[in-house]
């Protein structure tokens, strides 16, 4: 018998090996485990991406997209992003155009969303494309996602982890607000503060459906075709374009100077205001700005502190596109 004490091995070696430079927090590899085994029971799990926390199930299941749909209070016509771990099984859902691919060669994995035509016999739930014959489609780089879709072996439906309409959710603990008796992989606070962006390819021209985490300039500077950025819509053909969405329980105003009577204000750059609650980014950096929008705007919405919110004006150029456009149907919601 031997008696020689036996080396400890760490649970989540593998996933360390696949990625080597990300923190892996304690015991995930056994969370991961866990939450592969909900989904393929056709439960819901919460999940990290670079962007933002997504609420997961598996896409082919009527059940599971259903379920995510009654526990956002998410209208039907609203399609849901589909995450894949590889262009592989994204080819295996859809159509690809060689442009789309273009795009995807040099934006993939990361916070890039692409709709494109669906496959006869995919085996996507109807449901998570909203009945169109597109499906949104995500190859995320996050290393927790990116392991509980191998884990699971299949696509899953991930749209944002929040109430639908509200503040989007950047770490675990906003998630627990609304969700609480979900499994949540906590991953920490999201690199990129904002949703992925949205794109989609038609007649010569590259749509973009939802300005995201990769902004329309750095698009530009990547493809030679012409852009065009979608502000008004007749119709919903991807997640992020409904006009009233991501808003804040209390009322919010943007392109404020100064806040008015009990408000919060939110202030960006180096010249802020004295009564200034605080600032997306003293240094005037889109990216630091972008960011710490959600996780400021949880901070602030607080009806016990403050009236309101007042958000200084965002410079409408790199991410201050994306951070305007979350702001100005955070404003609609507010009115409403």
């Amino acid at each position: 018998m031997n008696y020689l004490p036996q080396k400890k091995t760490d649970p989540d070696q593998h996933h360390k090996e696949n990625f080597p430079s990300f923190f892996w927090p304690k015991n995930m590899c056994s969370d991961i485990a866990k939450a592969a085994k909900i989904l393929k029971k056709e439960g819901l799990v919460v999940f990290p991406t670079e962007t933002v926390y997504g609420i997961g199930g598996l896409a082919s299941s009527d059940r599971a997209v259903s379920a995510i749909y009654k526990a956002k209070g998410r209208p039907a016509y609203n399609p849901l992003i589909v995450h894949v771990d590889s262009m592989e099984q994204a080819e295996s859902i859809a159509t690809l155009p060689q442009k789309i691919k273009d795009l995807t060669n040099i934006f993939w994995p990361g916070p890039l969303t692409v709709v494109v035509p669906l496959k006869k016999g995919a085996n996507i739930a109807p449901l998570a494309c909203a009945g169109l014959k597109t499906v949104a489609l995500r190859f995320s780089n996050h290393p927790i996602l990116l392991a509980l879709l191998k884990e699971v072996g299949a696509p899953l439906v991930g749209p944002s982890a929040n109430l639908s309409g509200k503040l989007t959710s950047t770490t675990a603990a906003h998630v627990q607000k609304n969700f609480p008796d979900l499994l949540v992989l906590d991953g920490g606070a999201t690199e990129k503060g904002v949703e992925s962006t949205v794109v989609t390819y038609d007649k010569g021209i590259l749509h973009i459906l939802r300005p995201g985490a990769i902004s329309v300039d750095e698009i530009e500077e990547n493809t030679a075709i012409p852009i065009l950025l979608s502000k008004e819509t007749k119709k919903i053909v991807s997640p992020g374009q409904t006009d009233r969405h991501y808003a804040p329980n209390l009322r919010l105003r943007m392109n404020a100077w100064a806040p008015q009577k009990d408000e919060a204000f939110l202030a960006f750059g180096r010249n802020e205001h004295p009564d200034t609650t605080i600032n997306l980014s003293t240094s005037g950096s889109l990216e630091e700005a972008a960011k710490n929008l959600f996780q400021f705007l949880h901070v602030l919405d607080n009806p016990f502190r403050y009236s309101g919110i007042a958000v200084a004006p965002i410079p409408e150029e790199g991410l201050g596109v994306t951070i305007n456009d979350r702001l100005r149907r955070a404003c609609k919601s507010s009115f409403s």
